[in-house]
């Protein structure tokens, strides 16, 4: 049978390392990108297993893997890289995981209803990334703290999440959204999801906006960027047990660039999709 689904194999928003600037870098596709559980499939590894450490280390669930991602070079161009995609995760008595985006840490939880608190960073983003932003100089990294409020209903899970960025773009952005994942079988699981994106005007400007300064030396327009909606995520997964511990997903996704971000003259292309392949170890 299905174990309870818990915090993360690899948790979507989304980075997205390598995974790391994926998620950081592309925080439209990031959350989700990654988005399996670490018990989905499986019972947490057999105590006597660890020898004499055996307690401390079955309170972990840890996993390994790598594989490959496609994403465009910008939030909003319409050219595309391939990056390696190195990672690990570790969740501890389902209460903090830890992941190349971050960490997150449960602070309430009551039937349906759960509550945590995340802190992570936004790499931001450097002018040649694409010749597109030649002139627009670099947004810094900067760190980030939020909050995610989350009620299942049986296998879907509707979720707010809010993050502020400290330095870099000190935007805040928000995510709205929806989350369904069954099995198929005991090895075969399957996922959907899609939400809305919201960002400040900080956040806005940043990544979207055109300064008269910027403007004179990329060429590009000036252009104001408001705050509001920024973009709406949808994606689909795909993950399966090769065994007891190694595991394959697939995932393809598609972001549609809305209001003051799909006008600006730094997008290229309003429509961004995504596609992602990973094998992963459970330990």
């Amino acid at each position: 049978m299905f174990a309870k689904m818990d915090s993360g194999l690899f948790a979507g928003r989304a980075s997205l390392a390598a995974m790391t600037i994926l998620f950081a870098t592309h925080s439209g596709l990031a959350a989700d990108a990654i988005a399996v559980n670490s018990d989905d499939f499986i019972p947490p590894p057999e105590p006597s297993r660890f020898g004499r450490i055996e307690q401390k280390l079955a309170d972990w669930h840890v996993v390994l893997g790598g594989g490959a991602i496609i994403v465009p070079k910008y939030e909003g161009s319409d050219e595309f890289k391939i990056m390696p995609v190195p990672f690990v995760t570790a969740t501890f008595l389902d209460t903090v995981t830890i992941d190349p985006i971050g960490a997150n840490i449960a602070v309430y939880e009551q039937g349906p209803f759960e509550f945590s608190a995340r802190l992570g960073y936004e790499m931001g983003r450097k002018e040649d990334d694409s010749d597109h932003l030649r002139g627009l100089g670099d947004v810094d990294m900067g760190a980030t703290v939020g909050a995610k409020a989350a009620v299942k209903f049986g296998p879907a899970e509707i979720f707010a999440q809010l993050d502020k960025t400290i330095g870099g773009s000190d935007g805040l952005e928000g995510r709205v959204g929806i989350e369904v994942n069954r099995p198929l079988s005991q090895s075969l699981m399957i996922g959907a999801s899609a939400s809305a994106v919201f960002a400040d005007e900080n956040y806005m400007q940043a990544y979207f906006g055109v300064t008269p300064e910027q403007s004179a030396r990329s060429g590009l327009a000036r252009y104001d960027a408001g705050a509001g909606l920024k973009r709406a995520d949808f994606s689909i997964s795909a993950t399966y047990m090769l065994n007891q511990n190694w595991m394959v997903r697939g995932e393809a996704g598609v972001g549609v660039l809305l209001g003051d971000a799909a006008d600006s003259p730094v997008v290229v292309d309003k429509i961004q999709p995504s596609g992602m392949l990973l094998v992963g170890y459970r330990f």
